[in-house]
């Protein structure tokens, strides 16, 4: 994992802007710990931060082809971060196709997979990456974004050129690059889901999941190089199964690749557990343990409370798997003064550069990977199950399969998650969220693959796990990546594996469900692997702090940004809203859905204030 940036401009000298490049390269140095560099050229600069993680003393970045004499540019330069799983095989095709390797790094494997197949290298790899490439011979810059967006890459055209960065921060450190927002950026930022390509930021982009973008004198070209398809799917139940295993079993090896600490997260769900096992099974023919590492509160287990999204608590279920599978297991446990610190949230803030949040989640998985970051420097995690095998509430509620919208913002909306809520009905109606809603909506509908033939219910569910996989599992992706590479954690998560996510996609909702428990498949798959308990969870989500004090604080900070004439939000705030909820505080504890709310509100402030951002063409401002 690293970071990179760079610009291109073809009507500048950028050999003379180094110290620009050098500013926009630092703003990533939490990324890449390792080392550093930079790769200039008349039209071309390029940035790189290293977190070392495989040939540790090679590998060095931006990473040129050999030079073919004196004066003589190399035939290409790349700037990459992330990881590609199947480099090994890749780099042994290439070496009967007459290559010759001078590191053992993936880095290399990926310029000279370049070299030999052109663009058409991007549909060989397997893996997590952003990849900015130079093609000296074809002044032409290329960028390449991983199948599911693991790994972010966001740019920023300009009237020559373009700036692109792994974060939002390395573009804002060029002045050609401007910190705006008008209306839609703001309904991005209010709106519970990631559409693929926007940002928050006015003018800028990111790269969207499967897609690779040439610069070029004459602009910038989008090609989309990967997608779901729909597929009949033919297997019967025991084939399907045990095809889902033989992935997985592949998988998790594959991407325990490392010369460096590796470890895995543990909550005692299904998914990381899963993942855990295989782990372990994987360490132990070795003659090694793997560690887990969890996150609890103070107090947690004993008072847990349950609700409808977390039925059980984490602590006895991970502890099982750990001892039964024979892990090193750490459970990092947190109180509240931690995740109020006002140090700890900023640093949050400036690790996301985005407004959108999680709550305290955020918070706590950022302290739960600094302190697993004092133990490894890679991490495998379960995102992506539940995108991948149905496993979300949305997916068999029946007012969520009903709506005609983003199921979760339904389900969100009757628990009270409604952005709309703490604002005055004028601002609402003049960023006209609702149709803007409604229009992301519909465009994401369209981009669902159809099945002629397909009965309703599986229609729907397809429809859903699209939702869910290209609208909600970004949002996840990029908390995992921000937070853990401001502490230079590297997070792996196997089911995101694009071979799994294919084959998934297609498998009958009856089929996943054959047992009557969501994620039939997955349980069944890894029936072997986990003690009973484990296996018949019901899922409960992400942990979060039950603690009434903790809720009287964020509250005291939305009543701090309403009453503050010069906070961004200010003139926006409902200020009845904002007393409802104080009110509730006072004698008792917010709904998780409200907590989110409220949080949210606070980052957008502070996120306004923080960056600077220019509110242009908003209702109320100046």
């Amino acid at each position: 994992m690293c970071g990179i940036t760079g610009w291109v401009d073809y009507t500048r000298d950028l050999t003379t802007e180094s110290p620009v490049v050098d500013a926009m390269t630092d703003t990533l140095a939490a990324r890449g710990p390792d080392a550093r560099g930079t790769w200039l050229d008349t039209h071309v600069a390029l940035g790189h931060r290293r977190l070392a993680v495989i040939d540790l003393e090679h590998g060095t970045q931006p990473m040129r082809t050999p030079e073919r004499g004196p004066g003589v540019l190399p035939r290409a330069v790349i700037s990459y971060g992330g990881e590609i799983y199947n480099f090994p095989e890749l780099r042994s095709e290439l070496v009967l196709r007459g290559h010759r390797f001078t590191t053992r790094s993936d880095t290399e494997v990926a310029l000279r997979a370049y070299l030999e197949w052109g663009e058409d290298f991007v549909h060989r790899l397997n893996g997590m990456y952003s990849i900015a490439l130079w093609d000296t011979a074809r002044d032409e810059l290329l960028l390449v974004r991983d199948r599911l967006g693991v790994k972010p890459l966001f740019y920023y055209p300009t009237p020559d050129g373009v700036l692109f960065g792994s974060e939002p921060k390395a573009i804002l450190a060029n002045p050609l690059a401007r910190a705006e927002a008008g209306p839609e950026e703001l309904c991005d930022a209010l709106l519970f889901l990631r559409t693929p390509g926007r940002v928050p930021f006015r003018g800028m982009r990111e790269v969207k999941p499967g897609h690779l973008l040439r610069v070029g004198r004459g602009g910038i070209t989008e090609e989309r190089y990967w997608a779901l398809e729909a597929r009949p799917h033919t297997d019967d139940l025991p084939t399907t199964v045990a095809t889902v295993r033989e992935l997985l079993d592949d998988i998790v090896p594959r991407q325990m690749v490392a010369d460096v600490p590796l470890v895995s997260l543990l909550s005692g769900g299904l998914d990381s557990s899963t993942i855990t096992a295989l782990a372990a099974r994987a360490r132990a023919a070795t003659g090694d343990t793997i560690s887990t590492f969890s996150v609890d509160f103070t107090g947690h287990t004993e008072n847990f409370q349950a609700d409808a999204i977390r039925p059980t608590p984490d602590g006895p279920y991970a502890r099982a798997v750990a001892e039964h599978v024979g892990s090193d297991h750490h459970a990092v446990v947190l109180d509240r003064a931690r995740l109020l610190d006002p140090a700890v949230r900023t640093s949050v803030l400036g690790a996301w550069d985005l407004p959108f949040n999680f709550a305290d989640l955020d918070v706590s998985l950022y302290l739960l990977f600094a302190a697993v970051r004092e133990h490894a420097t890679v991490a495998l995690s379960g995102e992506g199950a539940d995108e991948v095998f149905g496993g979300y509430l949305w997916f068999s509620d029946p007012v969520a399969r009903r709506a005609e919208t983003f199921p979760w913002l339904k389900l969100g909306a009757h628990r009270g998650l409604d952005p709309r809520s703490l604002f005055h009905p004028w601002f609402v109606d003049g960023l006209d969220l609702a149709e803007y809603e409604a229009d992301l909506y519909r465009t994401a509908l369209a981009e669902v693959p159809r099945l002629e033939g397909e009965n309703a219910e599986d229609r729907r569910t397809r429809e859903l796990s699209h939702l869910t996989l290209t609208r909600w599992l970004p949002i996840l992706l990029d908390k995992k990546d921000r937070m853990g590479m401001a502490v230079g954690l590297e997070g792996r998560v196997p089911f995101c594996d694009h071979r799994l996510v294919e084959y998934v996609f297609n498998i009958p909702w009856a089929m996943k469900t054959f047992s009557g428990e969501e994620k039939s498949l997955l349980r069944a798959a890894a029936a072997d692997l986990l003690p009973e308990p484990v296996l018949r969870r019901k899922k409960a989500a992400y942990p979060s702090i039950q603690d009434p004090a903790y809720d009287r604080a964020l509250i005291t900070g939305l009543t701090a940004a309403a009453g503050d004439g010069s906070a961004p939000l200010s003139p926006f705030l409902a200020g009845e809203a904002v007393q409802r909820l104080t009110a509730k505080t006072s004698v008792g504890s917010l709904s998780e859905f409200e907590r989110i709310l409220v949080e949210s509100t606070v980052r957008l402030d502070d996120w306004l204030r923080t960056y600077q951002v220019e509110l242009t063409g908003v209702k109320g401002t100046n």
